[in-house]
């Protein structure tokens, strides 16, 4: 079902696949699986690089809320007996320190147009219907293609008779769409089990962790509700779901978890080395061992003598 006050963003974005695949149809066959492959993919990215501030904003807002989790922790203590009070002071400390509780639900916002409109766009394609700007000819060479030997609008859920006309073989049309749909549920997975695992480390007696558990584990579930999606939607999922993960692996090592004292204050943690920081060669100069401090010169004072001594007399 179409959304009408998204019209729009489905022009927009069906925009956005005319002039990727038109620049790829430069160099490779424009009718070929492997462009609309990378047409997808490269669309995916560039969606993901849109809203990247907002994943930038909400992992520094995450960060506060884990510097701020031992000052969080005595409010709770302080006021166990009175949840209303308890939540004012917390939430007052969070905006004291500029900390957003909800900016975690800032990406998954803003994703959800742009999956309803990849979605809306691409089932008209798949559908033959030449909307939103596209031509008819465009739509007829995303029909045609083939990704494995799997066409590209197709679903699991496809009559035989359907995918026939698209001139593929049933069984390998399926076994695809299977191994991308098992990607999809995978990627979700360790998706959300890397979001998990590092929230259950931030707030160890985090009362929502057991609801955190199920989720994790019911997740890859939802995606086999893609079997019902053609096969570009789904790989626009996989895509997504691949740079989630490495969104999150890049900035987690970069932000490792803060370290506390023993008076709750924030003990400053080195980064890990990146991907490339890893295999470059480290100087002569980093490898050497710190020098030692220098010595603390301490200088001698006279000690104060008495007048007597000074002058050489006799004190009477």
């Amino acid at each position: 079902m179409e959304l009408s006050w998204l019209s729009w963003l489905y022009q927009a974005v069906a925009q956005v696949i005319i002039w990727i695949h038109t620049a790829y149809s430069t160099v490779l066959n424009p009718d070929s699986g492997l462009t609309w492959a990378l047409t997808i993919i490269t669309l995916t990215v560039f969606m993901r690089v849109l809203i990247f501030p907002l994943f930038v904003k909400q992992m520094r807002s995450s960060r506060k809320m884990q510097e701020l989790a031992p000052k969080v922790q005595e409010l709770r203590k302080r006021y166990k007996n009175d949840k209303q009070r308890m939540n004012q002071e917390v939430m007052a400390l969070y905006q004291g320190a500029g900390a957003n509780p909800l900016g975690g639900c800032l990406p998954i916002v803003a994703q959800f147009p742009i999956f309803i409109s990849m979605f809306t766009v691409l089932q008209a394609m798949a559908n033959g219907q030449a909307k939103y700007g596209m031509t008819k000819d465009l739509v007829d060479s995303a029909r045609s293609a083939h990704i494995f030997g799997a066409p590209l609008p197709a679903n699991f859920f496809m009559s035989s008779t359907d995918i026939a006309g698209f001139d593929a073989g049933v069984v390998q049309t399926k076994v695809v769409l299977g191994i991308f749909v098992a990607i999809s549920s995978l990627t979700t997975f360790l998706t959300v089990r890397q979001s998990v695992t590092r929230s259950m480390a931030q707030m160890p007696d985090n009362p929502m962790a057991q609801q955190q558990k199920i989720l994790m584990y019911i997740s890859p579930l939802f995606a086999f509700f893609s079997l019902n999606f053609p096969l570009g939607l789904i790989l626009y999922w996989v895509t997504t779901n691949v740079w989630t993960l490495g969104q999150q692996h890049w900035f987690y090592s970069r932000h490792p978890m803060p370290e506390f004292d023993a008076k709750g204050n924030v003990i400053p943690v080195q980064p890990k080395p990146g991907l490339l920081g890893r295999f470059r060669k480290t100087t002569p100069e980093e490898q050497a061992p710190p020098p030692p401090p220098e010595p603390k010169i301490i200088r001698q004072q006279p000690s104060r003598q008495p007048r007597s001594k000074r002058t050489g007399s006799k004190k009477s």
